[in-house]
């Protein structure tokens, strides 16, 4: 088990005391030094990001750790989600966002202008809180991706591999589906239109479509918000079973949720401040901020 530092960088906004009497200046290093198994894939430092004259972050600093399930919790316009978006450059679309600060995949800094962002999105992947399949079949929703990058050959390359080509998009589609455990249920239906899918299949459908170009982090803005509990149960168990092998960073409303399935949970507070971060038990059960406390006992929120 490796050391990994949290930092948490800028001055504190708040004075509130804790529930150990300590301001919240005082307990910044209670949670910036705590052990999780495994190395950092993401490390971020000093993050800040404005849409204009609003300030969206601030001086958000930490690092998530791979192959585990990272909670981003929070109320509504505390900067979850533009928080997430600054992990695969998403914000870039957004002609307002001006961020600055420092984001590093596997130690390489995403912010610098030679990346390939098309290259980042497929490290990075992302899932969205409603699902968007492709109006196109089950199969090429999951073969789609891997066709861009040149994963599976097309053209004339195509036609001189001619049969083995089509074996290994079928393996492709087999091997992305069974590990969004969605196979069972769509092996016969490969050639419908994904949009018959009900919506838990269909989410499970776009996280399939992140594994079938081999992505290394997956990021997920509340996958489960629009689904029945059915449906949001086998995403949550989705994401447990990513985490052997993933990274899987999760923007959720739901607290229940958050304690159910991450290994480490960062807390949000209105104003864009990251409060307090740390193994999702204590966050729970004991957190170091009286702000959080009130959070997630539901005193407000």
């Amino acid at each position: 088990m490796s050391n990994v530092k949290f930092n948490q960088s800028g001055e504190a906004q708040s004075t509130s005391t804790t529930t150990t009497g300590e301001t919240e200046e005082e307990i910044q290093d209670d949670w910036t030094d705590y052990q999780f198994k495994g190395e950092a894939k993401l490390s971020v430092s000093d993050l800040d990001v404005h849409y204009g004259a609003d300030h969206a972050l601030k001086g958000v600093s930490m690092e998530i750790p791979e192959e585990s399930v990272t909670a981003l919790i929070g109320p509504s316009g505390c900067g979850k989600s533009t928080f997430l978006r600054c992990l695969n450059r998403m914000n870039d679309r957004i002609s307002a966002a001006e961020v600055d600060g420092s984001v590093e995949l596997d130690g390489e800094e995403i912010y610098q202008d030679r990346v390939n962002l098309v290259e980042l999105r497929k490290r990075v992947g992302m899932v969205f809180q409603s699902p968007n399949p492709f109006p196109k079949s089950v199969k090429d929703n999951i073969s789609y991706g891997p066709r861009k990058h040149g994963d599976i050959k097309t053209g004339l390359v195509a036609q001189m591999l001619g049969r083995a080509n089509k074996d290994e998009e079928d393996e492709l589609v087999e091997r992305a589906l069974r590990n969004a455990a969605l196979w069972d249920e769509v092996k016969d239906r490969l050639d419908d239109n994904a949009l018959g899918l009900s919506g838990g299949q269909q989410q499970r459908l776009c996280i399939a479509r992140c594994l079938a170009v081999d992505s290394e982090v997956i990021l997920m803005d509340e996958p489960a918000s629009a689904l029945d509990p059915i449906a949001t149960a086998k995403i949550e168990d989705l994401v447990t079973d990513l985490a052997e092998k993933y990274t899987v960073v999760v923007v959720t409303h739901n607290m229940q949720q958050a304690a159910r399935i991450s290994d480490q949970t960062a807390v949000f507070l209105t104003g864009g401040e990251l409060v307090e971060y740390d193994k999702t038990e204590k966050i729970f059960e004991n957190p170091e901020s009286q702000r959080v406390e009130d959070y997630v006992s539901g005193k407000f929120g």
